[in-house]
């Protein structure tokens, strides 16, 4: 099933479909860019903001936004439709439907440390013999950039990251590693990520932040989260160890 939900002061009608008997996604557009994201973190507030009977969560992506619930709970709801898709689809319409104001996204600067290249980035000479790059090149291209976290997932914490300077594109690996370890920074394809945690993965490592990227001790574990801005800085290991000391 799908529906459309209107324009949420867009000229771009968004659309919302089934995804499970538990779940709907909302289709904000096709182009992955940050006015894009702004749009969808705004109506992700609002609809947190004014959650319907049976909510459980939402997750946004590049250019979705994944609304998880309760069936028993929106079915008992008194919300008009006859079935799931249809209540939960009228209440994310009536948020549609509200005037968007200036955006009123709440995003952090974040500047996350970096020792480049040696065990730390082992794949910092690929990165650099794809683009026809020095590896010093390669580093001082990934730090000159400003990248706008578009997205949390893959594991908690993993944020991607655009706006990377296309002379560092690089495809993943034919075959994953089977550890990437936590505070890893790779690139893969046009993106930039950092593993918040030991893991499998198949980008091309590039680096190292010391810094704890998820923590659940942490009253926002996740370090980044949609929206946010991040630039590296470069450091060498006797700084890293320093932090990691912190």
């Amino acid at each position: 099933m799908t529906e459309q939900v209107g324009y949420f002061g867009t000229d771009i009608p968004i659309k919302i479909y089934g995804l499970s008997e538990k779940s709907v996604t909302i289709k904000f557009g096709t182009a992955i860019d940050h006015d894009l994201l702004c749009l969808i973190t705004d109506f992700n507030q609002l609809l947190l903001q004014s959650p319907f009977s049976g909510l459980i969560t939402t997750v946004p992506a590049y250019t979705t936004l994944t609304v998880f619930f309760d069936p028993l709970s929106v079915m008992l709801s008194d919300l008009p439709g006859q079935v799931c898709f249809e209540k939960v689809s009228a209440h994310l319409n009536k948020i549609a439907q509200i005037k968007r104001e200036k955006s009123s996204t709440i995003a952090d600067k974040l500047i996350i440390p970096v020792c480049y290249g040696g065990d730390f980035g082992q794949d910092l000479s690929t990165v650099a013999r794809t683009n026809k790059l020095s590896e010093t090149e390669v580093i001082d291209i990934h730090t000159a950039g400003q990248y706008i976290v578009f997205m949390i997932g893959f594991v908690p914490g993993f944020a991607y990251m655009g706006g990377m300077d296309t002379r560092l594109s690089t495809p993943r690996k034919e075959v994953p590693d089977a550890k990437i370890p936590a505070g890893s920074v790779g690139i893969a394809g046009n993106q930039t990520g950092i593993y918040p945690m030991e893991t499998p993965g198949g980008w091309q490592i590039i680096g190292r932040t010391p810094l704890k990227m998820f923590d659940v001790n942490r009253l926002q574990p996740s370090l980044l989260k949609g929206g946010d801005t991040v630039t590296f800085k470069a450091i060498g290991i006797k700084e890293f160890n320093a932090y990691a000391e912190i």
